[in-house]
């Protein structure tokens, strides 16, 4: 093996030493950049509510957190987890492992209290409906004496 290619496979593996140092505190702003770079979430909006969705391969609901935070923050979290195959050991590994985080700010007329989440298929679905807009005031009648 060249020592390009050395150089090539330890910059590789550069990610899986760095997790070696997750529990340190200098690496925490890193580590919450990172899992927030792993969770890519579609947003779309009807007239009557908003839709997030994110891709969840392999996971099931009970490994997804879905919280409000500071009444209007929406957050989607959880981990992936590696598994040893049994008998067996990783030559190669190149799906995503790790802790992953989105947050996002709703917008006023969202209906914190009706949201609701669902995780199907691999595929997480979180619907905040909108609160329906104020009727305008009606004029007031005053009677002409």
């Amino acid at each position: 093996m060249s020592l390009r290619d050395m150089a090539f496979l330890r910059l590789m593996n550069l990610p899986d030493e760095m997790e070696n140092y997750s529990n340190a505190p200098a690496h925490m702003y890193v580590q919450d950049s990172k899992a927030m770079a792993r969770t890519v979430v579609d947003i779309e909006e009807f007239p009557e509510f908003y839709v997030f969705v994110a891709d969840m391969p392999g996971l099931k609901s009970s490994d997804v957190k879905v919280q409000l935070e500071n009444d209007n923050i929406l957050s989607i979290s959880g981990e992936r987890k590696r598994k040893e195959p049994e008998g067996g050991k990783y030559i190669q590994m190149e799906r995503k492992i790790g802790r992953f985080m989105r947050k996002f700010v709703l917008p006023s007329d969202a209906d914190l209290e009706k949201i609701a989440a669902a995780c199907q298929d691999g595929v997480l679905t979180v619907t905040v409906p909108k609160v329906p807009p104020p009727e305008p005031p009606k004029p007031k009648t005053i009677e002409v004496r």
